[in-house]
């Protein structure tokens, strides 16, 4: 999976002789943007990205991307999904009277609600044993909610199972984030006064690109996005997008976690508006949108096969149709469960610790990279190591 952002003012797409230009926006005359040519079946996306401000689409281009089979998502200034063009989807009418008879089906529909939050309940507990490991104060126990929901009757009471879940997962996550980021609480991204810090900011951002996918999955499966199981349907509603969401919401805090973590994001990269709405200027989009790409395409092993997280949201989709439609008799969204790859494992520690300053400069680093990672390990801290100095070191002890 790979995401195409575009930012600024000017974006434009045409056609000139069977190849699609792309020419990204600009914020200033001084900037020159970049270009993008691709022949016919060499377009290596297959989710184009606009966050930006103004420009133009021809009617050729449009058909050009999806006969390539390409999703467009235009996002709002505040990062919220404005509007998705997907390529001509799966028409699979029976596969359709199948969700909407299973919606029908009161206890079909609430095993499948469960099947949402489980999942959630179990990547959000995965993902909070990791941080444990790297942020002690992190405490929490999902135990009672996990039985409420397992005992639930109803959607209320699922509802209410995830919502106290929700509360304990983001209490802990304000443990990690510095506070000079300000996060005290989550805000969701349709409260009317948008988000009012940078890491709300960011999720907002992120869930939005995630939703798009969700509704790529389900364009390709031929699904109706709008007949959820979990949550009502509503005018205007893209309740199944938003069913899926939840068992993959991890990637993107993942990917926000691990972009402040990384000092990626500075004060340059956010910008507040006249009603005091905090967004990402398109610095700060792009340094987010490598991140999401990272997590997205981190593979995982399902089904006796290696997985890119990404393909797995599509995947389940198609496993859920199947399992409406009566074509499979089980369903686990739970799986696969994921692990998180760390740079600061006890081996590594070691490693650093025991290596001298002429050891590391043979291996052709200076004595400058050393010392702080040396610090770290001394001080107990969390930290990450790039790809060449993580081979050249496990090659010492090959």
């Amino acid at each position: 999976m790979k995401f195409l952002l575009l930012n600024g003012h000017g974006i434009q797409f045409r056609v000139e002789k069977a190849k699609i230009i792309i020419i990204d926006g600009r914020y200033s005359t001084n900037e020159e943007p970049q270009e993008y040519v691709f022949r016919p079946k060499r377009l290596p996306y297959d989710h184009i990205v606009i966050y930006g401000r103004s420009g133009e689409i021809s009617i050729e281009a449009i058909r050009w991307l999806i006969k390539h089979n390409v999703a467009i998502t235009i996002l709002n200034w505040d990062g919220k999904l404005l509007t998705s063009i997907l390529p001509s989807e799966s028409v699979q009418v029976k596969t359709k009277f199948s969700q909407y008879s299973s919606y029908r089906d009161s206890e079909l529909r609430l095993e499948l609600a469960k099947k949402f939050i489980e999942a959630k309940f179990i990547r959000s507990k995965i993902l909070l044993e990791w941080l444990k490991s790297r942020y002690p104060k992190i405490d929490y126990d999902f135990s009672s909610e996990e039985e409420n929901l397992d005992n639930a009757s109803t959607m209320k009471e699922i509802m209410l199972a995830e919502a106290r879940v929700g509360l304990n997962y983001w209490r802990e996550l304000i443990k990690v984030f510095p506070k000079s980021y300000e996060f005290d609480k989550r805000q969701y991204s349709d409260t009317p006064y948008g988000a009012s810090d940078k890491i709300n900011c960011m999720l907002n951002y992120g869930y939005a690109i995630l939703e798009a996918e969700c509704l790529r999955a389900i364009n390709i499966v031929g699904l109706d996005p709008h007949v959820g199981f979990l949550h009502e349907m509503k005018i205007g509603s893209k309740s199944l997008a938003y069913d899926l969401q939840e068992p993959f919401r991890f990637l993107i805090d993942l990917a926000v976690i691990s972009a402040i973590e990384k000092k990626k994001m500075q004060d340059r990269d956010f910008i507040r508006t006249e009603n005091y709405n905090l967004r990402l200027r398109p610095s700060g989009a792009k340094k987010l949108m490598e991140e999401i790409t990272i997590w997205f395409n981190r593979k995982v092993k399902y089904k006796n096969k290696m997985y890119k997280w990404g393909n797995v949201l599509i995947e389940q989709t198609r496993e859920l149709a199947h399992y409406v439609s009566g074509k499979k008799g089980t369903l686990n969204l739970s799986e696969p469960y994921f692990e998180i790859g760390r740079d600061d494992t006890e081996e590594m520690r070691k490693m650093i610790s025991d290596i001298n300053y002429s050891e590391w400069k043979k291996l052709g680093f200076s004595k400058g990279t050393l010392h702080p990672l040396k610090q770290k390990v001394k001080e107990g801290k969390h930290f990450t190591l790039n790809k060449h100095v993580k081979e050249r070191l496990i090659s010492l002890n090959v």
